[in-house]
């Protein structure tokens, strides 16, 4: 399938891997692997391998989750690379355990090119932007990619480093098959954590021959190695999203993981927008997918 909203994010994913990677032959550590039920992170992390090896950069010689980075490790793997940052939605202060670990390797490790991925950005507190914005200041070579233009906008307001849009990784994936056929007429991915919007979806729930439901359950993950187990997960949600005939999400990577299969599909919001402004930023222009703003609007646009 040659779909150009796809193609185009991709050869923007290129380029600025290209730009960011180390040569070939340089070790370089790619950390705050996603170890969790997630599937659109692990879409993520299998994105950007493939970008970085596409551009010529290998597998990573270091990779930690946030929670056992293990600097003596590093350097003696890593002792010139730099370090690149998987990429997300959890810059800011809805998930701090991931921000403070991005904050405490930005302290440790001021001798390294350090690269953050993609992110979207997202400070409920003012004063934990400030902190950040601080933690940056200190910083002599950090480069930060964001995937909307509000989050560009931000960053370039209160962070004193590079900032640049790039779209999410995950589209280094490419077009994907859908490994199962059908089986419900709506698929309806839908939020029960942190960034669920205060939104009434009982309607979308009764509609019949839907199924509603998150991805954040999984059986256990057998594979050791990190690709590996994100693998598990991305197939797991692949075959999850091709159980619909259409797609109602309000998940970002239910969206982007429905465009690589080329599903049909209505996006909602997250509770702070950052679906809507990644469709404005990258994906408006596919015919797959329609943007509704409340509820009511995505049951009618199932219902035309």
């Amino acid at each position: 399938m040659n779909d150009p909203v796809i193609a185009a994010q991709r050869a923007a994913l290129l380029d600025l891997y290209r730009r960011h990677a180390p040569p070939p032959g340089t070790p370089y550590a790619l950390v705050d692997f996603p170890d969790h039920p997630n599937v659109g992170d692990s879409a993520i992390w299998l994105g950007e391998i493939a970008l970085l090896r596409e551009v010529g950069a290998g597998d990573p010689a270091y990779v930690c989750r946030w929670d056992d980075f293990d600097e003596g490790a590093f350097r003696a793997v890593c002792p010139e690379g730099p370090i690149l940052i998987h990429g997300g939605g959890n810059l800011g202060d809805i998930w701090p355990h991931h921000q403070h670990f991005r904050e405490a390797l930005l302290t440790r490790c001021p001798d390294r090119r350090i690269v953050q991925l993609p992110q979207s950005i997202r400070f409920r507190d003012p004063a934990n932007r400030d902190r950040f914005a601080a933690t940056v200041a200190r910083h002599p070579n950090f480069h930060l990619c964001l995937r909307d233009d509000a989050s560009l906008a931000e960053a370039r307001a209160h962070f004193a480093c590079p900032s640049e849009l790039a779209p999410d990784s995950a589209f280094g994936l490419g077009a994907l098959p859908r490994p199962v056929e059908p089986d419900c007429d709506v698929l309806m991915l839908l939020r029960s954590d942190a960034e669920r919007a205060a939104r009434d979806d009982g309607g979308l729930r009764a509609l019949r021959g839907a199924v509603a439901l998150d991805w954040l359950e999984e059986e256990p993950v057998t594979a050791t190695n990190p690709t590996e187990r994100a693998r598990q997960r991305v197939a797991r949600g692949l075959r999850l999203l091709s159980r619909g005939d259409r797609i109602v999400t309000d998940r970002l990577h239910g969206h982007i993981l429905a465009l690589l299969l080329g599903i049909r599909h209505i996006i909602l919001d997250n509770d702070y927008g950052k679906v809507a402004a990644y469709h404005a930023a990258w994906t408006a222009g596919s015919p797959l997918v329609r943007q509704a703003a409340t509820a009511e609007e995505a049951l009618a646009g199932l219902m035309a």
